[in-house]
């Protein structure tokens, strides 16, 4: 008996075509293109979110307030969106205490511990919209929102509760007399637990240069040195008005 004749063997086609490896071998590329992205992307938001807004920057900027023409690096301004030379009808500046230095490496600690308020001072930089800065408004305004008592503060200060029916209802102001200036006076909230003070306990303001008005705000635990950083803040300003 003969054996059946064997046919054409059937042609096999590949397990993988060479379009399918095309495919696979892009979509492997764009996955490796999407994690080094990725990767990059990270550490710079990473390194954005631990500055926090902050920035070590010391570019000038010239920022012009009414009258006034101040320059000011870059990381002593508090907010991003004011770091630009600019008309502005304010700054808002942060320094920190006693040195009066802007956020970089050696005084980042002191910005972001929020468990010692007394690192920082606060400034606010504004066209005066009063006749008066807050030394000025002590007797036409001032003296008939507070109580007839007094007491010692520290340093030499004299503490007057504002009365109860007066919209100042809770705040406490500290008063002193000045050989051959105006009457220095501050406004303050004090916590209850002094362990509970924040950086904007306290808050004066001065008028500086042309027109110009700072406002600056510290934390009750510094009271004991109002003297110090009411002559640093002033200076500390008046130096950085252009000519």
């Amino acid at each position: 008996m003969n054996a059946p004749s064997s046919g054409p063997e059937p042609e096999l086609s590949p397990l993988l075509s060479p379009r399918l490896v095309y495919k696979v071998a892009a979509v492997v590329v764009l996955l490796a293109a999407l994690t080094v992205i990725v990767s990059i992307s990270g550490h710079r938001l990473g390194a954005r979110l631990a500055l926090a807004g902050h920035t070590s920057s010391q570019e000038i900027y010239d920022i012009f307030i009414g009258q006034d023409h101040l320059r000011l690096p870059a990381n002593i301004i508090r907010f991003e969106s004011q770091r630009a030379t600019s008309i502005a009808e304010r700054i808002d500046l942060y320094l920190t205490w006693p040195a009066l230095e802007g956020y970089g490496e050696n005084t980042r600690n002191l910005f972001d511990d929020i468990n010692r308020p007394e690192n920082l001072i606060f400034l606010q930089l504004s066209q005066s919209t009063m006749s008066q800065d807050m030394s000025g408004r002590l007797e036409p305004i001032y003296r008939h929102i507070l109580s007839n008592e007094a007491h010692p503060g520290p340093a030499g200060l004299i503490r007057h509760d504002a009365k109860s029916n007066t919209s100042y209802a809770g705040e406490v102001f500290f008063t002193a007399d000045r050989a051959g200036r105006s009457p220095y006076v501050l406004r303050c909230t004090l916590p209850a637990d002094a362990e509970a003070s924040t950086s904007a306990d306290c808050q004066r303001d001065v008028h500086v240069g042309k027109d110009l008005t700072a406002l600056y705000r510290f934390s009750s635990k510094l009271l004991p040195q109002w003297r110090l950083i009411d002559d640093s803040v002033e200076t500390f300003v008046r130096s950085r008005l252009a000519p």
